[in-house]
């Protein structure tokens, strides 16, 4: 055993500085090394070294890693990668205790038993070690050194209730995976630290632990050995780990290793049990925070004096049996498990025949299994570099390029990312033997490019996986209770010190979908708390908001922008519904008051803009009696009275009480009482929603689409929806009120009980075909009676004639044009009594076209040759019905008008009596002297057998009525006036 230098064993539990103490004893000398247990510890030590005495000075070397500047002076490594016999004033090898490590014990006893720096030697460790070091170095002196900080049991807690800054150890990767995502979940992520992560990779995660980015930490046991991080509680997941060959418990010296790792300096630690794992015995407890151990008697060994002969040989040398009694013989290691796989390759030993090829075959069974993938696919490996190798040879260029390109990719999971790491180090490790390569320099740069891609890219999937930034973020802030800063874009996203945390609609926030459980708590409480200053100026910009950003559904929301900031409920009457607004609790009562306000005044406003008709009348102090109950009335039903509703009244109202009505722009038709203004699109829209929130439609009706005349009807909507909207529903169709009173000015000009036939005019104002035509009128109560008949083809010459005679008797015989002010209703049949007349007494006018039997001049010898094209007509006639009431709202006697003034039958049926001079005044003396009172014999408008009506007398079976007074508002007044007086 060597010797010739002071040899101290500084030995204590851990957080007693021993590490620090060493380098400060190394750089008191010119020259020193020192050996740690894992490449993470040595690449931490040397940046601190390199941060005092500047990188030109210290080495790195490890088996993966070789940085050795010309001038070094201190030289850091792994304990197996120590260059062996540098004769440095000063050494120190980290972790002693590891000498009992089944694995890796040969390499620290070696070291123990061989090492010496020139004038100084430390060996630091465990107390554990001080009998085997006592024994084994003469001349050996012992420090003692206490731990800084207290270290106490903390028991068992579930990882919900973990406080921050704690580590909580795992023994698979699997375990150390699944609690990192449990702590994702519910802290907001944690830092991964294992052994066979990088130096890069392991420096990155750790960096998101140390900067407070995260306050959890999941690792292996590889923080036990002296990786100095600043952690407050250590947690064990399990307290069992497998060795390699089998489950074993831990010892409390190792758990003690793990645990010490809590409490740096003199800031104290904690150390407990989590998840599955067990509530550890109290006499464990105990001894751990006591730091009280059984010693350790034996250290694992292996023969450094190889022979190299033959393989036998050597294989014999590594299996030989210690002479000390504190040693005992180390179990199978990987290298030697390869060398005899190897051994039994004849190709191999073929090749072994000298001390040179022995020793070489050795250097190559050295390589470290790092892909852990079978000792025969390792075994297969090394066996072809050793080939290329032998006989003076390096690895080709070509076939390390291949094997190192397969490995280059950085896309994959974090599994594919680690195996390509591994697989790396093997190129890595080659990349550092002298002489094995042609240029050693370019691989090891190769090597360590492609290596620092996959950690950077494990580096990231890692921080996705397990890290969400912005629970941790929200969660560190909250509880530094500090006010958090929060921004909302033109799209309503809202972060929150920088991180996306869900989107503000109006008033209401809502938390990004994808966060659950106690991450969803965290976020919202975070936002909602930044969000309060963003509440009042939302408020304040709103409030000041001009109308035209705000608007209302059909639904009766209340929209700002895109934008829902509140709803309409019913209130006291249709005309003044209430809001409902959409503001989170969180926002306060004021912004909610604010919003509120806003609404009101808003839709205030807009019923007084689109209503402003309806709102004039209920505000007319000039109306009185029956004209204000009847204005109480169309106020009540937003503008729009079914007439058959308010027939009643209808007649009761004098010339007087419909003047000061009509006044207000209101239109006695003949199906709707109605005020044309009121059926503009926005009006209608409104008029829609108002309604529907004073009925207590669950679903409101939409509006038809503006600018049509016809719609398809509304099989589900609610009750008195097509006159809400404007319509009135007649059959498979709704037609547009004011549209259908036209039509019923030219119906009233035809002979409804004998039949007539639809004209040009009637479909063009409806804008239907000829069979949409006869669905709407069975709808409004007539009959439709198909029929066929030959279309008449006449040469432009015959037809020019007879079609200009046509339109001047037409013309002379038309009937005025009745305004549409005042539309006479179509009477419908009495339930009581049969009607005598007709609901027009008008027969129709003589028709456009030429009858179908009229003869055209030339046209025999054409029907001749070719078959008549045929051509489908239909006649109506009334049929004294119709869907909601039909016409029963017009229910009178013929002798009555449109607005409920007694007629005489003496005067013609449109609204100028005297419009037509040296014509009759009824329709019975338009049609005497004519066979039947229609051309081609049809019924003139009554029945046969029924005297005519002659002169200005009236049939009717009312009592007789207090004549009324002529209405002076009424467009035909004088010719009214004229009329009364010729009687």
């Amino acid at each position: 055993m060597a010797g010739g230098s002071r040899v101290l064993a500084v030995l204590g539990p851990t957080n007693t500085g021993k590490t620090h103490y060493a380098i400060e004893r190394m750089l008191g000398h010119r020259t020193g090394i020192m050996g740690f247990p894992l490449r993470l510890l040595a690449r931490e030590v040397y940046d601190k070294i390199v941060a005092i005495r500047g990188p030109s000075v210290v080495a790195l070397v490890t088996g993966e890693e070789r940085i050795v500047p010309p001038r070094a002076k201190y030289w850091i490594c792994t304990v197996e990668a120590m260059p062996p016999g540098m004769g440095c004033d000063f050494l120190a090898i980290d972790e002693i205790q590891l000498c009992a490590d089944p694995e890796r014990g040969h390499v620290f006893t070696e070291r123990l038993l061989k090492s010496r720096g020139t004038n100084e030697t430390l060996f630091l460790g465990a107390d554990t070690m001080r009998g085997p070091i006592a024994a084994l170095v003469p001349g050996v002196e012992f420090l003692r050194r206490e731990r800084m900080s207290e270290l106490v049991y903390g028991g068992s807690k579930k990882i919900s209730r973990m406080p921050p800054r704690t580590a909580i150890v795992g023994f698979s990767v699997d375990n150390v995976y699944a609690i990192a995502e449990l702590l994702k979940r519910q802290k907001g992520g944690a830092a991964v630290v294992m052994g066979a992560l990088s130096p890069r990779t392991r420096n990155a995660q750790v960096a998101l632990y140390q900067n407070g980015e995260v306050d959890y930490l999941v690792a292996t046991d590889a923080i036990g050995m002296g990786l100095n991080l600043d952690i407050d509680h250590v947690a064990f997941s399990a307290t069992a780990k497998f060795d390699g060959r089998r489950m074993r418990p831990l010892m409390p010296a190792e758990l003690a290793q793990i645990a010490g790792r809590a409490g740096r300096g003199m800031s104290h630690g904690s150390f407990g049990v989590t998840g599955d794992a067990r509530p550890l015995d109290d006499h464990v407890a105990e001894a751990i925070m006591e730091h009280r151990f059984e010693p350790l008697k034996k250290l694992n060994w292996r023969s450094s004096d190889l022979q190299f002969g033959t393989v036998e040989a050597l294989i014999r040398s590594l299996e030989s049996i210690p002479e000390d009694e504190v040693l005992m013989r180390a179990r199978e290691a990987d290298d030697l498990g390869a060398l005899k796989f190897l051994s039994r390759d004849s190709g191999i030993i073929s090749r072994t025949t000298n001390p040179q090829s022995v020793r070489l075959l050795w250097d190559v069974c050295r390589i470290p299994d790092f892909r852990g993938i079978s000792h025969g696919e390792h075994a297969a490996l090394i066996g072809g570099i050793f080939e290329y190798l032998h006989g003076g040879g390096v690895v080709p260029d070509d076939w390390l390029a291949r094997q190192i390109k397969r490995i280059d990719r950085t896309d994959g999971d974090i599994d594919t990312l680690s195996k390509r790491l591994a697989f790396i180090r093997t190129w890595t490790y080659v990349s550092q033997r002298k002489n094995w390569l042609h240029d050693e320099s370019h691989w090891r740069g190769v090597t360590r490019a492609v290596e620092d891609r996959l950690s950077d890219a494990l580096h990231e999937r890692l921080t996705q996986r397990f890290v969400d930034r912005r629970t941790s973020v929200l969660l560190r802030r909250l509880k530094q209770k500090e006010a958090l800063l929060a921004e909302v874009n033109d799209k309503g996203e809202v972060t929150v010190e920088g991180e996306f945390v869900g989107r503000l609609d109006g008033f209401r926030f809502t938390p990004d979908k994808s966060a659950q459980g106690a991450e969803a708590k965290t976020l919202k409480s975070a936002s909602l708390q930044a969000l309060a200053p963003q509440f009042h100026l939302r408020a304040d910009r709103f409030y000041n908001a001009p109308d035209t950003e705000i608007d209302f559904t059909e639904q009766g929301g209340l929209m700002w922008g895109d934008a829902a900031v509140g709803k309409l409920v019913a209130g006291a009457d249709p005309m003044n519904p209430k809001v409902e607004v959409f503001v989170d609790d969180a926002a306060g009562a004021d912004v909610a008051q604010k919003v509120e306000r806003r609404l009101q005044h808003f839709i205030s406003r807009k019923v007084q803009a689109l209503f402003e008709p309806l709102i004039n009348l209920q505000k007319d102090e000039d109306l009185t009696g029956l004209a204000r109950g009847f204005a109480f009335r169309l106020v009540e039903s937003l503008g729009l009275l079914p007439r058959h509703t308010v027939m009643q009244e209808v007649k009761e109202l004098d010339q007087d009480a419909r003047g000061a009505l009509r006044k207000h722009g209101i239109r006695f038709g003949q199906f709707t009482i109605f005020m044309p203004l009121l059926l503009k699109p926005a009006p209608t829209r409104l008029r829609l929603v108002l309604w529907s929130l004073a009925n207590g439609v669950q679903e409101f009706p939409e509006a038809p689409p503006p600018g049509l005349v016809t719609v398809p009807a509304a099989k589900d909507a609610p009750k008195g929806y097509d006159t809400m909207s404007g319509y009135r529903e007649a059959g498979e169709r709704m037609i547009r009120i004011d549209m259908l009173e036209r039509l019923a000015d030219m119906l009233r000009a035809e002979d409804s009980r004998g039949g007539f036939e639809a004209k040009a005019d009637m479909l063009s104002i409806t804008g239907m075909t000829l069979e949409q035509f006869a669905d709407l009128m069975q709808g409004l109560g007539y009959r439709a009676e198909k029929g066929e008949r030959a279309k008449v083809k006449a040469t432009a010459e015959a037809a020019k004639e007879p079609a200009a005679e046509i339109s001047s008797d037409t013309a002379a015989d038309a009937p005025a044009e009745t305004p549409a002010e005042t539309p006479v209703e179509a009477p419908i049949e009495s339930p009581t009594e049969t009607p005598t007349t007709p609901p027009a007494e008008v027969p129709a006018e003589t028709p456009t076209e030429a009858p179908a039997e009229a003869p055209v001049e030339g046209a025999a010898d054409t029907a001749a040759e070719a078959p008549a094209e045929m051509e489908v007509f239909y006649t109506f006639a009334w049929g004294g019905r119709g869907r909601q009431g039909g016409n029963r709202g017009a229910r009178r006697s013929d002798a009555y008008g449109q607005d409920g003034q007694e007629r005489r039958s003496g005067k013609p049926r449109g609204a100028g009596g005297n419009a037509r001079s040296g014509q009759a005044g009824s329709s019975g003396e338009r049609t005497a002297g004519k066979p039947g009172g229609r051309p081609g014999g049809k019924p003139g408008g009554k029945k046969a057998g029924r005297p005519q009506q002659q002169g200005g007398k009236t049939y009717s079976a009312r009592p007789p009525k207090k004549e009324k007074q002529i209405d002076p508002d009424n467009p035909f007044a004088a010719a009214l006036m004229g009329l009364k007086q010729g009687d």
